[in-house]
């Protein structure tokens, strides 16, 4: 079995169209194919205006029905948690993320460059770190309420530029502490995902999350699945086999797919 269900396109930041990404998951032999464009955030230069996003519904749900005999195909969306969707109608399902904080006035992007997020750091908490992963997990963990959510996305997003730990050991117990209380909050309400993005990308060597909060993860049998949160329909299935080796390790033994309008868990040797 191969699925991915965090999927862009050029409706937001992608860089294919949705009928190229369907093609070439296809031709990669994936099952199942969820896009999951960019909801509508004014901060936010790479997402869907309202237009585009209509277009976007649109053209899904078209090439849902065009591909059926082929692929399933489904239609979702990644909510960022300064701007909800007013409804999951119409979508499949649904992403929550957590991409920007907010700091007297101004907002910024914790992955958008490595500049920026120390000018957070410095400017905003003084050099501290934890300070901003403090209040990065509690924002995560707010999600845990929102009845429209239905995979928590890239859950320590915050550490995309710390494969050096530059910024934080991922074995800091404070570090740690903030991360399993926001993984409590949230526990099996949500799916989790592990999410090979930043090694498409090339900043990381390991998925979202680093392999000490998916122990901890583990340790709550928190509900878990594998995406690519593609951007480049080359990188469709990059880090895969890396990903379900390492999710293996820590100890699951089932990642949840989506059937029939439900999250239904399935057996980790099933997929590749």
């Amino acid at each position: 079995m191969r699925v991915n269900m965090h999927t862009h396109s050029v409706f937001c930041d992608g860089k294919d169209t949705p009928e190229e990404m369907i093609q070439t998951a296809i031709e990669k032999g994936f099952d199942i194919l969820g896009f999951s464009g960019h909801g509508y955030t004014p901060v936010d230069e790479c997402c869907m205006n309202p237009q585009a996003t209509k277009e976007y519904i649109s053209t899904i749900n078209r090439l849902k029905e065009q591909y059926r005999d082929r692929i399933t195909i489904y239609l979702g969306i990644e909510e960022d948690k300064t701007c909800r969707i007013p409804s999951k109608d119409p979508y499949d399902f649904v992403i929550g993320s957590v991409h920007f904080l907010a700091h007297n006035g101004e907002i910024q992007s914790v992955d958008n460059t490595r500049d920026i997020l120390v000018h957070m750091v410095e400017d905003w908490y003084d050099g501290d770190f934890r300070k901003l992963s403090e209040d990065y997990y509690r924002s995560v963990a707010e999600q845990a309420a929102f009845q429209e959510v239905d995979i928590i996305g890239h859950i320590d997003l915050l550490t995309k530029f710390n494969e050096d730990e530059s910024f934080i050991s991922f074995s800091d117990p404070v570090y740690l502490r903030q991360a399993e209380e926001c993984i409590h909050a949230i526990g099996t309400s949500k799916i989790f995902e592990a999410n090979t993005g930043a090694i498409a990308r090339g900043y990381r060597r390991t998925p979202y999350p680093h392999r000490t909060l998916l122990e901890i993860l583990h340790s709550i049998d928190a509900k878990m699945m594998l995406n690519s949160d593609c951007h480049n329909r080359q990188y469709l299935d990059c880090g895969f086999e890396e990903s379900l080796k390492l999710l293996k390790d820590c100890g699951f033994t089932c990642l949840y797919v989506l059937k029939n309008g439900e999250f239904v868990p399935v057996e980790i040797d099933a997929f590749h």
